[in-house]
């Protein structure tokens, strides 16, 4: 702000003004030789000029009470300005402050929940992986973090535990009767001791409870990366509250459990060398970047119908054991599934390929069935499976059709045809 001038500038030359007025009245009133019309004429200058220096003098008055309004008017701003940039400093110091306590909070109850995941009970890594989910629900801007940490648990070793057999069940029950109305009969003959336990009914672990453990981890993942909205919707409806966007998804090498990731909106996601025990499902999912399956084994049927990948699929060297399903799918870049294994069948009708698809190596043990698939870019560089070929359509656009009949191959699995 502009510091006011000194009093002396204004001062010094009204003194001097009013000094020369009073000077030449004097010389004026002290002079001689006179005429009346002179006289008459000097007196009404001397007149006027006492109007001046009385007008002279009331400004002169009025300059002191002026300067002091002007003062006031001044220290006001300044107190004012003062008060107002106290209020935002202070207004910031209380959002930092609040900021550094939210802060240790999440820190101290992210730093307990992963301490939780390492426990030796399943309830306690539950409650770990609760409490992480709430985090991440309440503190966007560390979601990105518990999902690497939800991932990291899951790429962890495990070994799940066999699938229920119904008739090894009903054989083992049979035997724990027996073994029941053997005891009964030892001790009917005075013999108390017990018989031994069989071997390898207690392993010390909680495979169930693991097992579960690992189910609950995929679901936190599954509910709040799905997003129900149709392409349409996502443009003029907002997302669900527990949908978290933008989330990358790193399982590679992970053992998933019956994975469910229906409608998800997935972020670079990298299922490298991972293995899918069960039935997985991704239909209707999007893929945003790249989509890394490479090396992975299906042990199971997999669904991806109607997936959408906006970046390369890789799906080289791939495993399906049961039945895979890509049909409506929509490969917007390259899709490579150079030296994967179909054990079963494989549907690929009504895909899409916007650019290349390579399918060289592929081994098809089942039918490979294309029929109704489109291709953009018929010129690009394709790799078909055997039997099938690119038909060029009048809007520039391919469609694969068969171009020899299979046979029935009798040393292959169920009399399977090659395709």
């Amino acid at each position: 702000m502009r510091t006011p001038r000194p009093a002396a500038w204004w001062i010094v030359p009204v003194t001097l003004l009013v000094g020369g007025v009073v000077g030449g009245l004097a010389w004026l009133l002290l002079g001689a030789g006179w005429s009346a019309a002179e006289a008459t004429a000097r007196q009404g200058a001397i007149q006027t000029a006492l109007a001046a220096g009385a007008g002279v003098g009331a400004a002169v008055t009025l300059m002191p009470a002026f300067r002091r309004q002007r003062h006031q008017e001044h220290a006001a701003h300044v107190t004012a300005y003062l008060a107002e940039r106290n209020a935002a400093l202070a207004e910031q110091v209380a959002d930092n402050t609040k900021h550094d306590a939210t802060e240790r909070r999440v820190t101290d109850l992210y730093t307990k929940a992963a301490e939780q995941l390492g426990h030796g009970k399943a309830a306690v890594r539950l409650a770990g992986l609760y409490a992480l989910e709430r985090l991440a629900q309440d503190n966007p801007g560390h979601r990105q973090t518990i999902v690497n940490v939800i991932c990291a648990y899951l790429r962890m070793p495990y070994t799940p535990p066999p699938r229920p057999d119904p008739a090894a069940d009903r054989a083992e029950a049979l035997r724990a009767a027996r073994r029941r109305h053997h005891a009964l009969r030892t001790a009917a003959r005075g013999r108390t001791t017990p018989p031994p336990a069989p071997a390898g009914t207690d392993t010390g672990q909680d495979t169930e409870g693991e097992r579960q453990v690992r189910l609950t981890a995929q679901r936190i993942l599954t509910d709040h990366l799905r997003d129900e909205r149709t392409l349409e919707q996502r443009e003029s409806q907002p997302a669900d509250a527990r949908f978290w966007p933008g989330m990358h998804v790193d399982l590679a090498g992970a053992a998933l459990i019956d994975l469910n990731f229906l409608s998800c909106r997935l972020t670079r996601v990298d299922f490298h060398r991972a293995t899918f025990i069960g039935v997985t499902w991704f239909d209707g999912a999007t893929f945003i970047g790249h989509a890394r399956f490479d090396e992975a084994t299906f042990t199971g049927h997999a669904l991806f119908r109607e997936v959408i990948f906006t970046e390369d699929a890789w799906f080289y060297g791939v495993t399906f054991t049961k039945n895979v399903w890509f049909r409506e799918a929509t490969f917007t870049g390259n899709a490579m599934f150079g030296g994967t294994t179909f054990h079963q069948e494989a549907w690929f009708d009504q895909a899409t390929f916007y650019q290349d698809a390579w399918f060289d190596q592929a081994t098809f043990v089942g039918n490979a069935m294309f029929d109704e698939a489109i291709v953009r870019r018929p010129e690009a560089d394709h790799s078909w499976p055997m039997g099938w070929a690119v038909v060029a359509c009048p809007d520039g656009r391919g469609r694969l059709e068969r171009v020899a009949k299979t046979t029935v191959d009798p040393s292959l699995p169920d009399g399977s045809t090659p395709a």
